[in-house]
Formats: structure tokens, C-alpha cells, sequence
């Protein structure tokens, strides 16, 4: 296993985290319910699995199977508990009534002592605001989260799924008001999806934010199992439950670069997807999910691949965004004089 410091912190969290997205009984469960496949003893099994591999972060929400993931990830973790780091996220709707939801202070400290009982422990390594809440003010939710880190019931906080200027703008009331800053930041990244690079990334760098990223194969498709022949993948994740929206012509373009790169390394493509983020500058973490030993075992690989400069000129050409204002601007008129003289040096903006 590869290891790597969250942000600016002294905590050291392992490349690849196990997620609990899968872990729940499925039933009456809306849209994501054929996301939750396993059972307690079929949980204890992934999470003993991980642990044997050097797997020290492990993620939750509390909304995933109604909060049932977070009872059995607790319990499958057991008295290893103080061995490991547990991230959850508190934002999303966890109940009908309208106060059962949002960045409320009302709401953050009741959901984080809920999600303290499911887990069976006094303290959340790293919590993460889920969602953006227009309906709060920012510093009422920075306020709540300060409580629950001078109450000594979060170690770390963070946000997901935030655009950078709001991380920012969040950042910069922490500094100003004397509050725990941000640390950790839960985002979606993948091969197919790399928006995060235009501003969150180089955001997360300056401010010393570990980006924990969720979803690094798209849902499935750099898996490679769905294709221009197959785009259902023989009724996989994605023929039910498709969420990310990127150009899948493009996409397969992708997973072409991805199975000539695995050929290479005997490996398959969503190993080498993996093993790609886990290099990616400001990454701490890749969340992978996983319905059985035999998945787990497979994205666990990514830990034992090294790219090659070939390896990676071949899967940014094929991914490579097209580039976003101001950025298309900003590389146009860097000065070609300086760079050259202090032999292509870039820092700041």
C-alpha cells in the first residue's frame, strides 16, 4: 500500500480507501439501491480484506443505505477502530421533516451525533459537508463544525462536491475567525471527468487540502467492460444507475489508452485508472467500492502499478478537458522568457 499525508496535517491516510457505498441491505432504498449489495458478514469480509492490505481510510455518509452503512462499517471494524481513519458526511436528506437536512447548525450537530452512535465511537476522523446549502449562511456551518472539533468529536473537517470559490471563501473565514480549517475535500475526479484540475485542485494545493476522491472510475465505465457494442456492460452499475455525465464516444477513447497501458503492466484498466489518480498532484486518497473479495482484490492492484512517462503521455492525450477560461488565456501570454530562465519553474498563479 502507497501512503500519503491528508493536506497539511500530520495524518497519514492510505492511498486507496475502502468506501461503504455497497454496504446495506438495498431495499426501499430509492435510485441507489442497487448500489447497496452486502450483508454484515459479507462487509466484515471486504473491510478485514482491506485492513490486510494496508488499508487504513475507510468512508462513509450518512445517508448511504439510510445510515445503515455506517452501522455495519463500525461494526465491521470493530475493536480496529483506533487503528484506522473513518471519514463520513453529514448534508444530504436523512429524514422526511424539512430540519432533516441541509448545513444547519441544527442539523450538522444532531446528524454527527448520529452518525457517532451508528459508527459505535466518540470521534469522526474526517467530516465532510456532502453538498453545497444555499439556504445557510457559510459561517453558520463553519460555526457548527468548529463546535464539534473543540467538543472533540471531529479530528478534521472538509467539504464535497464544492465549487473552489465557495472553498475558498470558506477558507478565508476560517483563517480570519481563528477556526479549524478545511483539510479534506471529497470530489469527484476520474480519467473521464477532470474538472476538478481547473480550479479545486490548484485551490486545494494553495490551502493545504487533501483531495479524498469519490467515484474514480466513473461508476464502472473504466472498467472497461462497457463498450461501443456493449454500452449497457451486460446490465452492469451504469444500465441502472448512471449519475456522472461525460461524452461516452470520448470515454471509449479513454478505455482504448487504458487497455493498451494494462497490457503493458498485466494488469487491467481499472487498476491502472486507479493507480493514475493515486499520482495525481493534491490527491490523498481514492475511494474504491467494491461487492466482492475478487473486485476489491483487483482495485486494490493500483497500489503496485508504476506508469511510465509513456504510460501517462498516453491516457493525457486521450483525456485531456479542453481548456476552460481564464486558464486558456492565462497559458497563452505566459512569458516564454522567464520560464526559461528559471528553467521552467512555475509557481503562484
Amino acid at each position: 500500500m502507497k501512503y500519503a499525508r491528508l493536506g497539511h496535517t500530520g495524518l497519514v491516510v492510505s492511498k486507496l480507501a475502502l468506501g461503504s457505498m455497497t454496504f446495506g441491505a438495498g431495499e426501499g432504498r430509492g435510485p441507489a439501491a442497487a448500489i447497496y449489495k452486502l450483508d454484515q458478514n459479507g462487509a466484515d469480509r471486504l473491510v478485514a480484506q482491506a485492513l490486510e492490505a494496508g488499508v487504513n481510510h475507510f468512508n462513509s455518509a450518512d445517508i448511504y443505505a439510510s445510515g445503515e452503512s455506517e452501522t455495519m462499517l463500525g461494526k465491521a471494524l470493530g475493536a480496529r477502530r483506533g487503528d484506522v481513519v473513518i471519514s463520513t458526511k453529514v448534508g444530504n436528506r436523512s429524514a422526511p421533516g424539512l430540519i432533516h437536512a441541509g448545513l444547519s447548525r441544527r442539523h450538522i450537530l444532531a446528524a454527527a451525533e448520529a452518525s457517532l452512535k451508528r459508527l459505535g465511537t466518540d470521534y469522526i476522523d474526517i467530516y465532510l459537508a456532502h453538498r453545497t446549502d444555499p439556504h445557510t449562511p457559510l459561517d453558520e456551518t463553519l460555526e457548527a463544525f468548529e463546535s464539534l472539533v473543540r467538543q472533540g468529536k471531529v479530528r478534521y473537517v472538509g467539504f464535497s462536491n464544492w465549487p473552489a470559490w465557495l472553498a475558498a471563501t470558506g477558507v478565508g473565514v476560517q483563517a480570519r475567525r481563528g477556526f479549524e480549517p478545511f483539510r479534506a475535500a471529497e470530489m469527484y475526479y476520474s480519467l473521464v471527468g477532470r474538472d476538478v484540475e481547473a480550479e479545486t485542485a490548484p485551490h486545494a494545493l494553495a490551502a493545504g487540502i487533501g483531495l479524498i476522491v469519490w467515484s474514480p472510475l466513473a461508476g464502472g465505465f473504466l472498467s472497461g467492460k462497457y463498450t461501443r457494442e456493449d454500452p449497457t456492460g451486460g446490465g452492469g452499475r451504469l444500465s441502472g444507475f448512471d449519475m456522472i455525465p461525460f461524452d461516452r464516444e470520448r470515454g471509449y477513447g479513454v478505455v482504448d489508452a487504458l487497455k493498451a497501458v494494462a497490457a503493458r503492466h498485466g494488469a487491467t484498466p481499472a487498476a491502472v485508472a486507479l493507480a493514475w489518480l493515486m499520482d495525481r498532484p493534491a490527491v490523498a486518497s481514492v475511494l474504491v467500492g467494491a461487492s466482492s473479495g475478487e473486485q476489491l482484490a483487483g482495485n486494490l492492484a493500483a497500489a503496485d502499478i508504476t506508469l511510465t512517462a509513456e504510460d501517462l503521455a498516453q491516457m493525457d492525450a486521450a483525456s485531456q478537458p479542453a481548456a476552460t477560461y481564464p486558464g486558456w488565456f492565462g497559458a497563452m501570454v505566459r512569458d516564454q522568457a522567464v520560464e526559461t530562465a528559471l528553467g521552467g519553474e512555475v509557481r503562484g498563479g
